[in-house]
C-alpha cells in the first residue's frame, strides 16, 4: 500500500503491544513524536502493555526510557536480552557459547573475507580494530581486539548476549543471505539496518522467542499480542504474534510477509493502529482510496 493508505485495526483491544523502535516507532531522528507518545500512554491507561522489541543493546535504551510505561522492561538485542530500562539493569540474558561464537567467527571469515565483528556482554562492548565504530557514543568503548582475544580466558567478553558483524562493502541482503549459508546452523542471523551489518544471537534466540518468555509468564496468549515491525529481525515476532502490522517503510521482505500494513514511521504508524484500537480515532477506511 501506499504511504498514506488505509489503517486497519482489529475489533478489540489487545492485552499486549509489541512494538519495533527503531524504523517502525521511532521517526527517523531516532525520537518518539507526541501523537506517538499520546497513543502509547493511553494504551498503559488502558491497562494494554506495551513492551519495545529492539534490536538495539541495552546501553542505547535510555531516550526512550520515559516511553517504556509501568514495567519499565524492554527486550533488547533481538531477544539476548531483557532489561529493566529505568534501573539499568539486565534483568535475563540468553547467552551465545564462546565455542560458538568462534565457530561462527571462523565460518564467516572465510566465506567473507573483510568481515569483522563486536560484542555485546553484560560489561559494556567490544570491537575488533577492523570494525568500524558507527554512532551513539560507541567510540567511547575501550576494549579492542580479535575474537579470540576478547573471548579467551583472559579476556573481557563475558556472557556474550549478541554477536555483531560488519563487512566494508557487501549489499546488504547478499551479506545476510551468504552468512546464514555460512553459519545459519550455527547461530540466529539476522539484520535491522541499512549497512552490511548483521546481528547474532544464540541458536532459536529471537524477538519472538523472548517475547512469547515474557507473555507466558504473564498468562498473555499470543492471539493476544499486536506486534510492530520494520525489517527482517522482525520477521519472527511479527510470524509469531496474533496480529502483525508493517509500516508502509518497512523492508519489501516483510511487507510481502505481513498482510497488514500501517502509514510509515514518520506518519506515525503504530499511532495510527493504537488510536484505532482505543477508539481514540475514527474508523479506518475500508474501502477504495479517493480519487
Amino acid at each position: 500500500m501506499g504511504e498514506d493508505g488505509p489503517v486497519t485495526a482489529p475489533r478489540t483491544a489487545p492485552r499486549l503491544i509489541a512494538t519495533d523502535l527503531d524504523g517502525t516507532l521511532l521517526c527517523s531522528g531516532g525520537t518518539v513524536t507526541d501523537r506517538t507518545a499520546a497513543a502509547l500512554a493511553a494504551a498503559e491507561a488502558a491497562g494494554v502493555q506495551v513492551v519495545f522489541v529492539t534490536g538495539r543493546p541495552p546501553r542505547w535504551m535510555q531516550q526512550v526510557s520515559p516511553h517504556i510505561g509501568g514495567h519499565g522492561v524492554a527486550i533488547c538485542s533481538n531477544g539476548g536480552a531483557v532489561v529493566d530500562v529505568r534501573r539499568g539493569e539486565l534483568l535475563e540474558t540468553f547467552p551465545l557459547p564462546v565455542e560458538t561464537t568462534l565457530a561462527v567467527v571462523e565460518a564467516l571469515r572465510a566465506k567473507l573475507p573483510g568481515t569483522a565483528f563486536a560484542f555485546e556482554y553484560p560489561g559494556g562492548w567490544a570491537r575488533e580494530a577492523g570494525y568500524a565504530v558507527p554512532m551513539w557514543g560507541d567510540q567511547l568503548e575501550v576494549e579492542v581486539g580479535t575474537a579470540e582475544e576478547l573471548l579467551g580466558a583472559g579476556g573481557p567478553v563475558r556472557g556474550l548476549f549478541k554477536l555483531l558483524a560488519k563487512h566494508p562493502d557487501l549489499e546488504p541482503d547478499k551479506f545476510l543471505a551468504e552468512a546464514r549459508d555460512a553459519a545459519g546452523h550455527l547461530a540466529e542471523i539476522t539484520r535491522s539496518a541499512a549497512i552490511p551489518l548483521l546481528e547474532i544471537s544464540a541458536p532459536g534466540v529471537t524477538k519472538a522467542s523472548t517475547l512469547a518468555r515474557w507473555c507466558a509468564g504473564r498468562g498473555i496468549d499470543r492471539s493476544e499480542v499486536v506486534a510492530f515491525g520494520d525489517m527482517p529481525n522482525d520477521l519472527e515476532m511479527l510470524a509469531w504474534a496474533g496480529t502483525a502490522y508493517a509500516v508502509a517503510n518497512a523492508h519489501p521482505q516483510v511487507l510481502a510477509a505481513v498482510p497488514l500494513h500501517t502509514v510509515s514511521n514518520e506518519q506515525d504508524g503504530v499511532a495510527a493502529v493504537l488510536e484505532q484500537l482505543l477508539g481514540l480515532a475514527d474508523p479506518p477506511r475500508t474501502g477504495p482510496e479517493p480519487a
